[in-house]
């Protein structure tokens, strides 16, 4: 590092600082360098020295979390080996950076307190000679943490242009030792103020905060006017209104034979990207549609898509006011009321299997369409009942759904609770073969998922399996949205765990849509797959709503839509389908599934039995025809022998009990 190196460096610095200045830019324009959402490598890290394995420095990343066990390969932070002011975590930034911040937080862990009260800061460009961040003729020395969760910012009183930085903790918890995570802030050199998109696709890539959601939507409403309608399916606590953007052919109205789709993002209000992605999509798909994309209008004209960003919108303008990288691990993911979203459904999983326990015969047990507990309904009960007790779960025949999360880079698919509350254990529903099919789509297309040399986000290694799992099998969730939607309707969902970093910087939303937009668009299509049919009076041909779906070997039934149409997801195959309603005779079809993106149709029609017929005749005024006139005397004429016989038997038993006791 030589004397005109150093001059070069610091005229570097200066040009920038007021560049900076001119621009009226803050120096907290600048975005994160990316330990959080693992941009930065484990190879770009290194310090002075760790306490463990678990605890070095590719740990020391903001709002990394750790296992259940302390001391494990997978801790919350790094933690020096050596407790004294000469320790260090260090970033290799790969290239000459203005650094103009750090933003730091303590260890996670439920059994330790450790975090660093004080620090100091030094670049360098060789990673030999370094220099001390000032705060005018001293050396700036910067607050750190005084909890374990709550990220802090500090920015440096002189921006430095260097390729190295080193956080050099000073202080720290007096009952605890040197542990940090970190983020990085700067902009690389020479281009600090030019943003480089990450996606063809010219979107609105920034963080929309209510408002602004709401003006999006609407100019995606008045440039599609023909194929997108929104409407609100309630309020938050605070009154902000819960918005849903409908794309359809014939947006307001249910076609008969057209699938709905549905997907929600926002539950945990701080969980962000989901909420983006979805307001990419309808701009994408508005846009694409308007330009002749065939994709595009195959997948508008025969399906009915409804898109919900944000189902929590208290949480996320908790979490919005903070930012990306200031919100932390937890804030905003409650509603208002402190309600966790996604353990608020009614649990229905264990009222179907204790019901089954108690049964004499377990085919009689109900196993969908369950109905919600009387404590659910009730105007007492301490739930949020946007959702199960709104006709947007209700009257709406959902197919397929997805929600949308973050924090981790995995797809889950239900059941999400165990039996017997065991903390873990894979839990399938009976139709598991399928929801790994659509959990693979998701997974095996996403950009990040599909990388076999992308790094763990936290502690649970899902590489292992192939990115997806049993919700139940990772952490058990009562009354969660998958387990309800399949269980109380004919709906089958699952949960996408998008991406690391739960509220990525806005600078990441460009690549994080081209992460994730073949899978968006390829999940949606699965709603096509299996069987569909309208199931109809053979008299009348009217629909035939609620008749029960059986297919032979699976113990998971659904019903038909209010005009008679189903959807009956499936993996190619061979299927025995028995059709019932109240009031008519059973049918049985064999429908074969191919493995085309397209569903085989398989209708029916069944035909009322002779009571509920003769019911029909005489409510509509009619006479009974004369041969229904002869086989009504016939039946009664049988049923008088019948009991007459009957009768007689007991009155022979009875005389011959007489004399046996005489």
């Amino acid at each position: 590092f030589s004397l005109n190196a150093s001059y070069y460096v610091q005229c570097i610095t200066f040009y920038f600082f007021f560049t900076f200045v001119g621009l009226n830019l803050n120096l907290s324009d600048c975005p994160p360098l990316g330990l959080e959402s693992l941009k930065v490598s484990d190879d770009q890290l290194e310090s002075s020295s760790y306490l463990s394995v678990g605890l070095g420095p590719h740990r020391g990343r903001l709002n990394i979390q750790s296992g259940l066990d302390d001391d494990d390969e997978y801790d919350g932070a790094w933690c020096a080996g050596v407790e004294d002011q000469e320790q260090w975590l260090q970033l290799n930034a790969l290239r000459p950076t203005l650094f103009t911040g750090v933003i730091l937080q303590g260890r996670n862990s439920i059994w330790s307190l450790n975090w660093v009260r004080t620090y100091k800061v030094q670049f360098s460009n060789d990673s030999s000679v370094w220099q001390p961040c000032m705060n005018g003729s001293e050396e700036a020395v910067f607050i750190g943490n005084e909890d374990l969760e709550t990220p802090v910012l500090a920015l440096f009183p002189e921006p430095s242009v260097a390729q190295y930085i080193r956080i050099n903790p000073q202080t720290w918890f007096s009952n605890g030792t040197i542990c940090l995570r970190a983020e990085v802030l700067g902009c690389p050199v020479p281009h600090f103020s030019e943003t480089e998109s990450g996606s063809s696709d010219d979107l609105d890539f920034r963080h929309h905060n209510y408002n602004e959601m709401r003006k999006l939507m609407k100019s995606v409403n008045d440039k599609c006017p023909n194929i997108t309608r929104i409407y609100t399916i309630g309020r938050s606590y605070t009154g902000l209104k819960l918005y849903v953007m409908e794309i359809s052919d014939n947006p307001g109205k249910h076609e008969l034979g057209e699938p709905e789709f549905r997907y929600v993002a926002g539950m945990h209000g701080n969980e962000v990207l989901g909420r983006e992605l979805l307001l990419n999509l309808m701009q994408y798909i508005c846009r694409e549609y308007n330009r002749g994309n065939q994709r595009v209008i195959q997948l508008v004209k025969d399906t009915r898509i409804h898109l919900l960003p944000s189902m929590n919108p208290d949480g996320y303008e908790t979490a919005y006011e903070k930012g990306s990288e200031l919100s932390g691990w937890a804030l905003g993911r409650y509603s208002f009321e402190g309600i966790d979203m996604n353990h608020n459904f009614p649990d229905l999983n264990n009222i179907m299997w204790d019901a089954q326990e108690l049964a004499i015969n377990k085919r009689r047990v109900s196993n969908h369409y369950i109905p919600m507990p009387e404590y659910y309904t009730s105007t007492e009960a301490l739930v949020r009942k946007n959702f199960f007790n709104n006709p947007y779960m209700q009257d709406i025949p959902f197919v397929l759904s997805a929600n949308l999360h973050g924090g981790e880079l995995v797809v889950t698919y239900p059941f999400d609770c165990t039996r017997d509350w065991i903390p873990r254990q894979d839990t399938p529903t009976a139709d598991n073969d399928f929801f790994r099919w659509l959990a693979t789509v998701y997974a095996s297309t996403n950009l990040v998922m599909a990388n076999p040399e992308r790094r763990i986000c936290h502690s649970e290694d899902f590489l292992q399996h192939n990115n997806i799992i049993n919700g139940a099998d990772w952490h058990t969730v009562p009354g969660s949205m998958n387990d309800f939607s399949y269980l109380h309707t004919n709906c089958f969902e699952i949960t996408v765990e998008l991406s690391c970093d739960k509220f990525p910087h806005a600078s990441e939303l460009p690549i994080e849509w081209e992460n994730n937009k073949e899978s968006l668009l390829l999940y949606m299509e699965q709603v096509h797959r299996g069987l569909k049919g309208v199931i109809r009076d053979k008299d009348t041909r009217a629909g035939i709503a609620n008749a029960v779906i059986k297919v032979d070997g699976l113990g998971h039934d659904i019903r038909s839509a209010v005009d008679g149409d189903y959807w009956r997801l499936l993996n190619p195959g061979e299927y025995k389908i028995t059709v019932w309603a109240e009031g008519y005779f059973p049918r049985i079809r064999h429908c074969s599934v191919g493995s085309e993106p397209h569903a085989t149709i398989c209708d029916f029609t069944l035909t009322k039995t002779s009571q509920d017929r003769l019911k029909q005749i005489l409510a509509s005024g009619g006479k009974i025809p004369r041969d229904n006139q002869v086989r009504i005397r016939a039946m009664r004429m049988r049923k008088l022998r019948a009991s007459t016989k009957i009768l007689n038997r007991r009155r022979e038993q009875q005389r011959l009990n007489k004399i046996k006791r005489k």
